[in-house]
């Protein structure tokens, strides 16, 4: 039904796109608020994001997190979540109430 190109469109743009330079592995690293971290610093160094830091840290990890969808691990989206909560207080974000 769709071209086979279409089945991978994620790992074309993560391998392709002209974003964030990332630290090798940061998704799977334990440490939430390391993570955290080395998302800012990439954010606030880069050249080549289009909208701001919090807003681009923030969708490098929910692409991640919807990427791997139901292969990442119940431990592995808690630490994500939690560099998102590290994120939201370093930007001075408040978190979203749902």
């Amino acid at each position: 039904m769709y071209p086979e190109t279409f089945h991978h469109w994620s790992q074309q743009v993560t391998e392709s796109s002209n974003t964030l330079d990332l630290e090798p592995g940061v998704f799977t690293w334990n440490d939430p608020r390391r993570i955290a971290l080395s998302l800012k610093h990439s954010v606030d160094n880069s050249q080549r994001r289009k909208v701001g830091p919090f807003a681009s840290a923030m969708a490098m990890l929910n692409f991640y997190i919807n990427r791997t969808g139901k292969h990442l691990s119940v431990q592995q989206r808690e630490i994500l979540e939690k560099a998102k909560d590290e994120l939201r207080e370093w930007y001075g974000k408040l978190p979203v109430k749902m």
